[in-house]
């Protein structure tokens, strides 16, 4: 028997109820930031998305059942950090984080239970625990329709192993949780609230979106340095240099403090490498070795069991927690350490390779080993966060595991276990769930892959090689230097389009790397001419392999302006879909029209990247590393195409939080044409009493591509 719901208005476009006796430890409780209420005031009042009655709750041995209709042609996106899909509907999603996950279940370093429908809806549900959702996958016998029924065998050609489903369910814990209803004129719409009711974007410091440079295992401080100067003698940019497990007196499990066989005096190696223009970054990982100084302290706060025979500390406790940022304030950031890569919090427990603590752990909080799992990366987050937002400064780093609530948070995820394709499609997918995702380089297979990755991950949340297992460097293939080079310098010139991105991100929700239907909606629903190569998406996969229409899952926007489209190694041409309007090659000056399908063929010294018409892109001259606090850069405005337009500007000091206190400014970069011809540019005006970031203006007008 169904329940329909309750539901109360929370904030604009946002309605939430709440299912059930939920546990008091839930991501968005945890993370505790307050909705951007201003922002979502501003996106103005939307309807309630369903009927009376349409939302259905429904008692079942395993949990509160929720029930959500469907339209037959309706795509689902989102669900975290997924690699095999872009649409989800007809898909079971088994939210449970791993850190190895093998088969298309959903699981995941990363698994929200975040609902995106193009039908302008989403769904969330605010729980630690394990949520199960059928996306269409499900029918029920007073709903089947014989009409949709057709055999395997003779009837090939029509057969789908999932059959349109007039709903969605989502099997809670059985506790229960607390739901949102989310609402806007589109997908983008969506997304944007879920953001701000999360805090926002995170909105990392400049040099967080410099190339970075992560040294082999072992590496001491003199090798370090060593390698770092080579990127300064071969004129590759690169602001932040990754430590790896080495730095550590013992790091499995891990002590957090420093190896003096390695770094004998750590505080004059930070300085050394500052000096140079190099911030540090940590690896660590959240179990604590029986002879880190932390262990006693953490020893009464931990949970009944043990991985690699360390600690794993309840950071449910808040006495736990302060332990924590007391030595790392003490031993990192009192020396001027900028930030960390948090490994090994999302576990493995049902793997051939189980590590992690099982889910009947006990912690003192009263939480359970399920509950600890699914929030460890979380709690991370917001710990170390914290420690840098205490010291008025900035931070940006790398997370195995994330969850609800984290787009407030100054992380991007990584993992190695993927292709260079499932890397693509990361990044896209996580565009729909408050996540950053990079598709950081370790290795390449040859010269040809080498630059096709790097050219991608110079345009992603975060530009890294990760040379901790091989040593390989930007220059490893000599053939290829120079292409690698030309587009890790390209990503520090574009560092004002960059930074401005991000900083849309944080004030109204808008996420910086955008997959297709956050741009365009449904492709197939444009209007306009479109080429006869056009793809539509397809509404329902079939588990057998019937689904062979193209998702646009290897293309995103970066940007309002900047569509990218990558090769992988193998390809020498590829089709783009670009949105309606005209648009520009930026590196081959090339002239399309959108609404459709264009054939490009760039060989390997580009990636395609377009921009689009009337588009003004803040640009900079290339440096080996992003300005300090108070340091001036030129400001290039690159106008493109024949339109008018214009292109927004962010600055602040790049680096502490005064931007919070109204220490920053937006201006806006203006082009106009006169009747005989000519071009002329305007940048809105700066406040005397701010330090601006940029110096000398120049502008180019009527750019077909870069120059």
């Amino acid at each position: 028997m169904t329940t329909p719901l309750q539901w109360t208005s929370y904030v604009p476009g946002i309605w939430k109820t709440t299912i059930g006796a939920p546990s008091d430890l839930s991501p968005l409780a945890f993370i505790g930031r307050e909705p951007k209420t201003e922002a979502l005031q501003q996106m103005g009042e939307a309807p309630f998305p369903f009927g009376s009655g349409d939302v259905a709750i429904e008692q079942k041995k395993r949990g509160p059942l929720l029930s959500v209709p469907l339209t037959a042609s309706e795509k689902l996106y989102g669900l975290g950090l997924q690699f095999m899909k872009l649409n989800q509907r007809g898909r079971t999603r088994f939210l449970r984080v791993n850190s190895d996950p093998k088969q298309d279940t959903g699981e995941s370093h990363a698994p929200i239970p975040f609902v995106v429908s193009d039908q302008g809806y989403g769904i969330l549900i605010d729980t630690s625990r394990i949520v199960t959702i059928h996306l269409g996958s499900t029918v029920r016998l007073a709903e089947t329709k014989k009409e949709q029924i057709f055999d395997r065998n003779n009837q090939k050609g029509q057969w789908k192993a999932t059959l349109v489903s007039e709903r969605m369910e989502f099997l809670l814990p059985l506790e229960g949780a607390d739901v949102y209803v989310i609402a806007g004129n589109n997908a983008l719409d969506v997304v944007r609230r879920y953001n701000l009711l999360c805090g926002g974007g995170a909105l990392p410091p400049r040099w967080g979106l410099g190339f970075w440079h992560r040294v082999p295992t072992l590496f001491t401080d003199k090798q370090v340095a060593e390698e770092a100067l080579e990127y300064r003698k071969r004129e590759f940019p690169c602001d932040v240099i990754g430590l790896e497990p080495g730095w550590h007196s013992k790091s499995y499990p891990v002590t957090y403090e420093w190896y003096e066989g390695r770094y004998p005096n750590p505080k004059q190696f930070v300085a050394d490498m500052d000096r140079e223009g190099f911030r540090i970054n940590l690896w660590e990982h959240p179990y604590v070795s029986p002879e880190a100084g932390l262990y006693e302290k953490l020893l009464p706060l931990s949970g009944s069991y043990t991985v690699w025979g360390g600690l794993a500390p309840d950071y449910s406790l808040e006495e736990a927690r302060t332990a924590y940022r007391e030595q790392h304030r003490s031993e990192h950031l009192s020396i001027g350490v900028s930030g960390y890569k948090l490994d090994e919090c999302d576990g493995s427990e049902l793997t051939g390779n189980s590590w992690m603590f099982p889910a009947h752990a006990e912690f003192p909080s009263g939480h359970d080993g399920e509950q600890l799992r699914q929030m460890y990366g979380l709690m991370f987050q917001k710990m170390t966060s914290e420690l840098y937002r205490e010291e008025d400064k900035r931070t940006y780093g790398l997370i195995r595991a994330s969850g609800v609530g984290a787009s407030s948070m100054p992380y991007v995820l990584y993992s190695d276990l993927y292709d260079h394709k499932q890397f693509i499609r990361a990044l896209c997918n996580a565009s729909f769930s408050g996540l950053l995702w990079t598709p950081e380089v370790r290795k390449a297979s040859s010269a040809e892959d080498w630059v096709r990755r790097m050219q991608a991950v110079c345009f992603s949340p975060m530009a890294m090689l990760n040379a901790w297992g091989d040593g390989t460097k930007p220059w490893s293939f000599p053939e290829v230097e120079h292409i690698v080079r030309h587009y890790i310098q390209l990503r520090m010139r574009l560092l004002p389009y960059l930074y401005s991105a991000f900083a849309k991100y944080h004030q109204d929700g808008t996420p910086p790397f955008r997959a297709m239907p956050l741009v365009t909606g449904n492709v197939q629903n444009e209007s306009g001419a479109v080429s006869a190569s056009a793809v539509k998406v397809d509404t329902v996969d079939a588990a057998y392999g019937g689904n062979k229409k193209k998702e646009w899952d290897d293309q995103f926007m970066v940007g309002d302006d900047l569509l990218v489209a990558p090769l992988f190694a193998g390809e020498q041409e590829r089709d783009v879909y670009l949105p309606h309007g005209r648009w520009f090659g930026l590196e081959s000056g090339e002239t399309y029209e959108g609404g459709g399908v264009v054939r490009v063929a760039p060989g390997l010294e580009q990636i395609p990247v377009f921009v689009r018409d009337g588009a003004v892109i803040p640009m900079t001259p290339w440096r080996a590393h992003a300005p300090r606090q108070g340091e001036q850069m030129p400001l290039i405005l690159c106008h493109f195409g024949e339109a008018e337009g214009s292109g927004s500007l962010y600055d602040d000091d790049g680096e502490s939080f005064a931007y919070e206190r109204g220490e920053s400014v937006w201006r806006k970069a203006e082009v106009k044409r006169s009747a005989d011809g000519s071009w002329t540019g305007t940048l809105s005006g700066h406040e005397a009493s701010f330090p601006s970031t940029f110096g000398e203006v120049q502008w180019h007008f009527g750019l077909k591509k870069l120059p």
